[in-house]
């Protein structure tokens, strides 16, 4: 495993990191026991980074996590990023919002982090991240100042935003004002425009960044097919809802056929990550595990050599703008 540094906050974290989503729910269903093996051979293969959020199993995930820390004690450093979903329990609003309250008053962020430190069995969060925003946000403090102090108690080290789906951009004004130590953000081979509008910024200011969604949620693992379908509560059930899967999939076999010619010993997963991993304002790539089958082969990309310089550039061709969030994508 190979480690970079994690913005301002110096922390010398995995190049790929836990994605404790699937752990929690909303991937289908996967047995407590069967997570924390999971979770446990992660970290005894060199991760030490996990990213999970209050949202993911209303808190399950959050409280496996604990719970395998709490039986690891002091085996190594993990670092653990989660989130706090808004107060309202809106996603998508208007980008001149700018009723924070409605997201993030003060002493409902409190009773956040408070929550947090009894599912993760801490002492202090090491990451809070804010699940969303907007930048109708960017002009208040108040939420700024409660983390800071917050931080002061020593119940948080640090504190970042997890940057929204629809626009990305929205948090770079912040970055560019010092006031987060982390962007969460996508970027992958398709969702290529946050290099400019989010990864730059944080690179030239020292802010840690956590890339999601790095294999378009399981489209770039090469598995799916016109026929694969989705169980009710999964949340790809409705992300490749109507014509977005058949839309995907024609962009993915294009990208499989490249890998054939000029990639032939690389997998799919592996080209997709290591895509992710040559950006170098990149501090960790969290990838979504359900099983050891996909930790094992999300691993193997540490073993590997970088992309140059020339092979980063010609993977460029497969970016792809699409609004999945709003509505379905044409092809």
């Amino acid at each position: 495993m190979r480690y970079r540094r994690f913005g301002r906050l110096g922390w010398q974290v995995s190049e790929i990191g836990f994605g404790g989503w699937a752990i929690g729910g909303g991937w289908g269903r996967v047995d407590d026991k069967e997570a924390m093996a999971l979770v446990h051979e992660a970290l005894d293969s060199g991760i030490n980074f996990i990213d999970t959020a209050q949202g993911y199993g209303d808190g399950h995930s959050e409280e496996i996590i604990g719970r395998v820390l709490a039986e690891r004690k002091s085996c190594q450093r993990v670092y653990v990023a989660t989130k706090t979903p808004p107060a309202g329990k809106l996603w998508w609003v208007d980008p001149d919002f700018d009723d924070i309250e409605q997201f993030y008053p003060p002493a409902y962020l409190r009773e956040r982090v408070e929550l947090s430190l009894r599912r993760l069995k801490t002492e202090a969060v090491d990451l809070m991240q804010l699940h969303t925003w907007t930048k109708g946000f960017n002009k208040h403090d108040e939420w700024h100042e409660t983390l800071e102090r917050l931080r002061e108690e020593g119940k948080l080290l640090g504190f970042g935003i997890s940057a929204s789906e629809k626009r990305p951009e929205d948090v770079t004004p912040l970055v560019k004002g010092g006031k987060i130590d982390s962007v969460q953000v996508i970027y992958n081979l398709f969702e290529q425009r946050t290099a400019k509008s989010v990864l730059e910024p944080c690179g030239r200011n020292n802010v840690g960044t956590i890339i999601r969604v790095p294999l378009d949620e399981g489209s770039l693992t090469g598995k799916f097919t016109k026929k694969t379908t989705f169980p009710k509560g999964d949340f790809r059930r409705h992300f490749f809802r109507g014509n977005n899967l058949k839309a995907t999939l024609k962009r993915v076999e294009k990208i499989r056929e490249y890998r054939k010619e000029y990639f032939p010993h690389l997998t799919l997963v592996e080209l997709a990550l290591l895509f992710c991993l040559g950006r170098p304002d990149s501090s960790t790539v969290i990838v979504g595990m359900r099983n050891r089958e996909q930790l094992r082969a999300n691993l193997k990309v540490a073993n590997l050599e970088p992309f140059s310089t020339e092979e980063l550039e010609s993977l460029k061709k497969f970016e792809w703008t699409r609004e999945f969030w709003t509505e379905e994508v044409e092809e």
